[in-house]
């Protein structure tokens, strides 16, 4: 080992002494039992449910409570508690306004402390000391550690003290501060760690909100999606993923997250879309039940939906025709238009089009950007590039995200292993060189990573593949033949809107077929798991998540309203602990008001997907890979300075 290394790190352990306790914490902390990691999906912009279901786990922290107070509490009691522990600031205020007096309050408060004692101490038994301590509220860390290791002799001989401690919380006005600390405290014990298996952005309303929770979470990874690629792409300075995001916003009635969160002027785009185009039942905004806008907003919203979309379709052109080896030239489409005719032949079919928009469209250069388009891109692009908090999201989504993760002998993706109606994995070249399965992945998040690092070099292949990464047909994140935007604007006939899934998504409930991927990324096929997104599962019509004898899983239920019509839930999650694996089906979510008035919960029911046949330990883990390292080097660290 390189010497000059232990020497810096012998600065850190300067004595024998220091070395093995390290040692010895290491070893210990190998023999606990792992963490338990929650997965989500498919979260598209959907803030309050997400955090919902992050502040219950899923429904862990009730099930503590539950096997904690299953004796002492009533079924309502046990729901008030668990919705004190999930938003206590808000629940505190409601329970504090319902008292007469301050003699109950007070009782109220000590009562509630000594649960919240009792149910942190009990979600941190299989952690260390130091790993709570970094978990409690930091002005509390103190008290609660005097408070909550107190042992039965302790109580002989220190119950004034501790009486005292917990009488002068609440009279110098801290029990609220305590509570929240502590519900906090209980939320993250609950979850070691997050995996967000792809689609943070669109759709939804509140993916910046997402974001940020994201990024103060106490331990995430994050698996791009196909939606989150197209705004890395936008940010690394592909105007045709920047035309999609605005064109997506505009569909879902989300602009306001392009201009008033992130701080992307629209209005040049507005100009040209006042000036080019009309009111169309094609382009119109969708609205949830509850959204309300006027007329006048829907109009412009139509208007901008219909200028950035032909944009879109313009900057598509120029990238096919360089790109022959993304076998795109079918989605030429603006050139197969006959424009006297107003029909379109896709694929040797000839259909009419309708509800057209082609105001800006030179027939005989179809793909040309007008002067004034071009000015709009440029100035949003530039725009875009300087937003403060885009530029936070977008690196912090590059940092901690991937486009597959190998972790704790699973295999986690969000959309698919490209492969062909036999199984094999789908070859595709790229500069006269053949890719296929987890190489074929390696290369394209190469790409991702070059055209992010590097966002001047707009016309490369790097920022061309992040597009094809949104639409290609042998990208990992897209798996279907095209991308049928086109169709579903202009076509009536629903048959030309279909997209044609690479064969994965049937191939993939074949216990052999997932069998051979994971041996592909190097993982056990009898002990490993494949976490899918990407693809909502229609449980309303009796698909069930766990494909493959339980090699499969797939977890996206439906959190975007958009999709829970179609697939009868509002989004799954699992849960992987020491005793095994659980997938939770989660209902729709109406509101935190409703939670906080009824103790209402969105869970449904669990599914048992695999069963440890002995408790897994940190040792098992991608963390206790990284501890035996560790324990190795502070071995050599011991021979090198304090044995020889």
């Amino acid at each position: 080992m390189n010497t000059k290394y232990l020497d810096l790190l012998a600065q850190k352990y300067d004595s024998e002494e220091k070395v093995v306790t390290e040692i010895i914490n290491l070893k210990a902390i190998l023999n606990l039992p792992k963490g338990t990691e929650h997965f989500v999906s498919d979260l598209h912009g959907e803030y309050q449910a997400f955090q919902h279901v992050l502040r219950n786990g899923s429904g862990k922290v009730k099930e503590k409570i539950t096997d904690l107070f299953k004796d002492v509490l009533s079924d309502k009691e046990i729901n008030e508690f668990a919705t004190l522990v999930y938003y206590p600031e808000e629940k505190i205020t409601l329970i504090k306004n319902a008292f007469d007096n301050e003699k109950d309050l007070y009782q109220w408060y000590k009562q509630i402390i000594e649960r919240m004692l009792k149910l942190v101490s009990y979600a941190s038994s299989k952690y260390t000391r130091s790993k709570l301590r970094k978990a409690l509220p930091t002005q509390f860390v103190y008290v609660i550690e005097e408070l909550l290791y107190k042992t039965d002799d302790d109580l002989k001989n220190k119950e004034p003290y501790y009486k005292k401690i917990l009488q002068q919380i609440i009279s110098l006005g801290q029990a609220d501060k305590l509570i929240t600390g502590l519900a906090y405290t209980t939320q993250r014990l609950v979850v070691d760690h997050l995996h967000v298996v792809g689609d943070i952005y669109d759709r939804g309303p509140e993916p910046d909100k997402i974001m940020e929770t994201l990024i103060n979470y106490h331990s995430v990874d994050i698996q791009w999606g196909n939606h989150d690629v197209l705004w890395i792409g936008a940010f690394a300075g592909s105007k045709v993923c920047l035309a999609n995001i605005i064109r997506i916003c505009a569909r879902y009635n989300n602009l306001e997250i392009i201009e008033d969160v992130y701080g992307i002027n629209l209005r040049p785009l507005l100009n040209l879309a006042e000036k080019y185009y009309d009111d169309n039942p094609a382009f119109r905004p969708k609205l949830q039940s509850d959204e309300k806008q006027s007329d006048h907003e829907i109009v412009q919203s139509t208007k901008i939906h219909q200028a950035i979309a032909m944009i879109q379709f313009k900057l598509e052109s120029p990238i096919i025709k360089r790109r022959s080896y993304f076998n795109m030239s079918e989605r030429l489409l603006l050139e197969k238009i006959d424009y006297d005719e107003n029909s379109i032949t896709i694929h040797g079919k000839t259909y009419q089009l309708e509800d057209t928009c082609f105001a800006t469209v030179n027939p005989e250069q179809p793909d040309q950007l007008l002067e004034e388009e071009e000015e709009v891109m440029d100035k949003l692009l530039f725009s875009l590039q300087h937003s403060e908090k885009l530029a936070r999201h977008m690196n912090f989504l590059m940092r901690k995200g991937s486009l597959y993760l190998k972790y704790n002998g699973n295999l986690l993706i969000h959309g698919c292993i490209p492969l062909d109606e036999k199984g094999k994995m789908e070859k595709m070249m790229i500069e006269n060189k053949s890719y296929a399965g987890r190489d074929l992945l390696d290369v394209f998040e190469h790409y991702l990573r070059h055209a992010f690092a590097h966002p001047e070099e707009t016309d490369d292949l790097a920022t061309d593949m992040v597009w094809y990464l949104w639409t290609g047909e042998y990208s990992s994140l897209f798996g279907k033949r095209e991308m049928t935007t086109f169709e579903r604007y202009f076509i009536k006939d629903k048959a030309s809107h279909k997209e044609k899934k690479n064969p994965y998504y049937h191939l993939r409930e074949d216990e052999d077929t997932c069998r051979k991927i994971l041996t592909d990324f190097d993982l056990n096929p009898d002990q490993g798991h494949i976490i899918n997104g990407h693809t909502p599962v229609k449980e309303i019509d009796g698909e069930n998540p766990i494909k493959a004898n339980g090699k499969m899983i797939v977890i996206d239920g439906g959190f975007s309203k958009a999709y829970q019509s179609t697939t009868g839930i509002a989004g799954y999650t699992l849960l992987f602990n020491s005793y095994g694996m659980q997938l939770v089906a989660h209902k729709q979510f109406n509101s935190k008001a409703e939670v906080l008035l009824n103790g209402a919960d969105v869970l449904s029911v669990k599914r048992l997907v695999d069963k440890e046949l002995e408790r897994k330990k940190v040792q098992e883990t991608n963390v206790g890979e990284e501890l035996l390292q560790e324990v190795h080097i502070l071995n050599s660290l011991m021979e090198y300075r304090y044995i020889n």
